[in-house]
This record gives C-alpha cells, sequence and structure tokens, in this order.
C-alpha cells in the first residue's frame, strides 16, 4: 500500500497479513503512518497505489459502509457519540438502514453478557465513564459481526482495571476468531496482549516480529531505529516554597454535561511534581481551566501563586506571575490549526519572552524560538512555517508541550503531556518535565496514564466526580489503589477499610 500527501510520502509499499483469531499489533512512531494505513483499511483514504486482499480476494475498499458490508469493524481512540443520547439511540445511529431495530435492544443485551460489556442500554451518554462509552463503541462495531476489528489506542483513556476487562473481551474474541488489529504506543501492553507485530518507521515496514520473543526495549529500538536511553527520572533534591496553593475550589457545573469540581484542595511546591490521575470526564478540564485562569472563582483566593490570590485573574495575567498551562485538546486549544508554528508559538510566549517591542512583533526572536523547539523536541514538520493542522496528532504535541517547557516557567500545569506520542518522544517530554522540576519549576501533571504518573511523580492524587482525594507520596502507593481512588475511593485508608469489609 502506497499513499503520498502534498511532500510527504505516508505509506511507501507497505506490506501487512493479519489471520483469524490474531491480534496484531501495529507499531510507529508519531509519524510513521500507522493512521494512514487504517484508514485506507477502513475506506476513509483511497491508495495511490498497491491492493487489499479480504479472505483471497482482491477488494477495493472505497467508503467505510463497504468496509463495514465486507466485516471490517473500527473503534476509533476518540468516540463518535451523541452525549444527549442514550445508549440505544447513538448506536441505533451507527446502525445500517436495513437493520431491525426491534430486535436490537436484545441483540445488544446478549453480545453484552456474552463478552463482559455490561450496558444499560436506557443510559444518556452523558452520565457514563469513559470506559463505558468505549462499550457502545464496541457493542456497536461487534453488532455487525465483523471479520477484522482495528482498535486505535483503546486503553489511552481507561483505568487499569477497566484495560483489564477490555484485554479478557478482545482475548475471547480472538478464541472466536475474530482478527483485530491493534495500535498502541503502550509496548507493555502489546507485550501481554498481542501475537505478532508490523513496526513502520518513515511509512515503510522495517519489521514484522512474534512479539513473546521480543522485549518492549526492542520493540521501541525497532520503531526508532536505534535504542531508547536510561533515564533516571526519579526527584533531585527536597522541594522547596510552595508555590502553587488550591483551597477549597469550587467551580459551578457550565452546563449539563460539564463536572462541578468541589473542595480542591493541595499544594504544589517548587521542585516537584504533582500527578493528578482520573479517567475522563471526571473534572480535569474544569480542574486545567480553573487553575489557567479561563474560568475564574468567586473566592480570589481559592487559588494563589507564590502567595498571591488570582482567583479572579486571566490567562496572561497568570502567565506573568510564572505560570504555564497545557491543555488536553492540542488543535483548538493547545494550537490555532491554520496558524503556523511560528505564530503559535508567539501566541503564549510573547508577554514572557518579549515578543513585542513597541507594539511590534520581533519577528526574528519568535522564529528562534519556534526553532528551539522544534530542534529540541524533534518536532516532525515542513519547517517553522507549517500550519499547526498539518502536523501528526503526536508532533503537534511535542511542539505545544516544548513551547510552555522552553519558556522556563516557574509553575506549570499540564494536562495529558503524552497523549499519542511514541515511546522515544514520551520519554523526552518526561525528561524535560523532571528537568524543570529540578530547576525549581512546580509541576501539575494531569494524566489518564497511570504508569506515566507512577514514573515521574513525586506526590500523586485522584479526581473523580470532581473530587480529589488525598495526596500521596507515589513511592507509598500502588497502581492499583490509584486506579480504585480514579473510580470514587478518596484515600488508602478507605480502600483497606472495603477490602477488611470483603
Amino acid at each position: 500500500m502506497t499513499k503520498s500527501f502534498p511532500g510527504v510520502l505516508a505509506n511507501d509499499h507497505v506490506n501487512l497479513s493479519i489471520a483469524s483469531g490474531e491480534i496484531h499489533a501495529l507499531l510507529g512512531e508519531n509519524g510513521a503512518g500507522k493512521s494512514t494505513l487504517v484508514k485506507m483499511i477502513y475506506g476513509i483514504l483511497r491508495p495511490d497505489q498497491g491492493q487489499i486482499k479480504w479472505k483471497g480476494n482482491t477488494v477495493e475498499i472505497t467508503n467505510p459502509a463497504f468496509a463495514r458490508s465486507l466485516g471490517v469493524a473500527m473503534v476509533f481512540q476518540h468516540f463518535s457519540l451523541f452525549d444527549s443520547l442514550t445508549v440505544f439511540e447513538n448506536i441505533v445511529l451507527g446502525m445500517d438502514a436495513s437493520t431491525d431495530t426491534s430486535k436490537l435492544r436484545s441483540e445488544i443485551e446478549d453480545i453484552s453478557t456474552r463478552y463482559g460489556l455490561p450496558l444499560d442500554a436506557n443510559r444518556h451518554v452523558y452520565t457514563l465513564s469513559v470506559g463505558e462509552r468505549q462499550r457502545i463503541e464496541i457493542i456497536r462495531c461487534l453488532l455487525q459481526h465483523p471479520s477484522l476489528l482495528v482498535m486505535d489506542e483503546p486503553t489511552s483513556v481507561l483505568t487499569p482495571q477497566e484495560v483489564e476487562k477490555l484485554f479478557e473481551t478482545l482475548n475471547r474474541l480472538a478464541d472466536e476468531g475474530m482478527a483485530i488489529l491493534y495500535i498502541s504506543h503502550k509496548l507493555d501492553e502489546i507485550k501481554a496482549l498481542c501475537h505478532h507485530a508490523t513496526i513502520l518507521r518513515g511509512g515503510k515496514v522495517v519489521d514484522s516480529v512474534q512479539v513473546e520473543t521480543e522485549t518492549p526495549s526492542s520493540l521501541a529500538a525497532k520503531m526508532m531505529g536505534e535504542s531508547l536511553a536510561t533515564s533516571n527520572l526519579g526527584q533531585q533534591g527536597e522541594p522547596g516554597e510552595i508555590r502553587l496553593q488550591v483551597s477549597g475550589l469550587g467551580v459551578l457545573a457550565m452546563d449539563e454535561f460539564s463536572i462541578p469540581l468541589k473542595n480542591i484542595t493541595f499544594e504544589v511546591r517548587s521542585g516537584e511534581i504533582l500527578g493528578v490521575a482520573g479517567v475522563a470526564g471526571n473534572g480535569q478540564d474544569e480542574l486545567l481551566k480553573a487553575l489557567s485562569g479561563e474560568t475564574l472563582t468567586a473566592d480570589l483566593s481559592a487559588i494563589q501563586i507564590d502567595g498571591k490570590p488570582c482567583g479572579g485573574k486571566g490567562p496572561n495575567a497568570r502567565r506573568m506571575l510564572g505560570m504555564s498551562t497545557i491543555p488536553e485538546e492540542r488543535l483548538g486549544h493547545g494550537a490555532v490549526p491554520g496558524m503556523s508554528l511560528v505564530d503559535n508559538g508567539l501566541l503564549t510566549a510573547f508577554q514572557r519572552l518579549e515578543f513585542l517591542t513597541g507594539g511590534f512583533i520581533v519577528r526574528g526572536a519568535s522564529e528562534l524560538f519556534a526553532q528551539e523547539v522544534v530542534h529540541r523536541f524533534n518536532v516532525k514538520s515542513h519547517g517553522i512555517e507549517a500550519v499547526a493542522s498539518s502536523l501528526s496528532g503526536g508532533n503537534l504535541q511535542k511542539f505545544i508541550v516544548g513551547r510552555e517547557i522552553c519558556q522556563k516557567p516557574e509553575l506549570l500545569v499540564v494536562s495529558q503531556p503524552t497523549w499519542g506520542v511514541d515511546a522515544g518522544a514520551a520519554q523526552t517530554i518526561h525528561e524535560a518535565l523532571r528537568q524543570l522540576a529540578s530547576e525549581g519549576t512546580a509541576v501539575v501533571v494531569i494524566s489518564q496514564d497511570l504508569d506515566e504518573l507512577m514514573k515521574i511523580s513525586d506526590r500523586i492524587a485522584a479526581i473523580c466526580a470532581g473530587e480529589l482525594s488525598q495526596t500521596y507520596s507515589a513511592a507509598d502507593v500502588t497502581i492499583e489503589q490509584i486506579g480504585l481512588m480514579m473510580a470514587g475511593a478518596h484515600s488508602v485508608g478507605e480502600i483497606t477499610e472495603k477490602v477488611n469489609a470483603i
């Protein structure tokens, strides 16, 4: 399969075969061509060259509807659901017109029970956890009785307990003969779940391996063309003075789909990283907006930066107090899609790095800054004048994270720092965050990736339904305990009490 875009050869004569009953990993760095390949398999894109053979017959997959008619189903990383509709209504909307809706409820119940995917068809989507929303997408696919299921980063928004359930379901489907094409940057998951792996680099297949004979390190080396260097992410020295103090922070829900924040209290000191774990949709976005100044608080002293009340100050005022923020949503929130990398860098750095003189932009300085970010974080683009929307998701993420880190803030609040980036880029970002902390920056990392938080955090807490748990030293809690707090437990003591009661 070969597919090119202006200036980019995304897939260069890629060969891939998947057998019945096989869970096959598709691996590669950001921009390696994974998304392009699966979009051609699912009919979203048309190849320039090459062919697809389905069960021995050459087919031309012209659109997703034809792919589904063949027996190809896909669960995307970002779900296509309507929050205001029920589970049943969302599933109906995703089915072909010929579907007999009178029998659909019983079919949903049968599949739900058979594959361990419990769902109440009458519940509205906005009331569901992210794990439950993913079940809707999977059940919608299974109702089509596919022979091949493509899954793109399926565990990036799940708790450890939900990941375990998902793996049980996928193994059961494979045992029944379904082929599964599995895309993930989490190499430990690949080892635990997959049989074979096809590895892309620069749009080409560089290897096809049996996963059981590989290690996460060897898979990473094949993806990157070199071994991942080991790094020490441990805390450097003792934390200093309190940089961010949050006391009894409460924020009302903006609408019926948002989460109110309730009595959020924590502090972050100079030189430390506080990790905030949580399943998506439990108040992380609301917390980031309150901390960044996008949402103002009635209690001006609920948020203090270096002892200065700033609950009523907006984002620019808080940046001048030393804060930088990185939102979860890359396009539209973290970057303006139609603006160049230079201009996107200017948007958040112009005050702090003094890119304006007498109301005029100092173009040379802003260009040098963009070049620094691109070089330091290995952002693959057509140059600093490339528009944000032209970058792959992972490369845009590297630019946005690098843009804020290179400003050397005294306080950094970041949501999902390594969302959708490959192992090498994730390590670069983790090392940069730890380096910032070692230089005295106070860092708050909001993430759904517990492995990430346990690796880089000094202290850790969990947010659930807008409430924050107690804060613990990362060395004193387990991933399982934090996972349970993400599901609603407020402390390790509460977890222990429940276990003892059982």
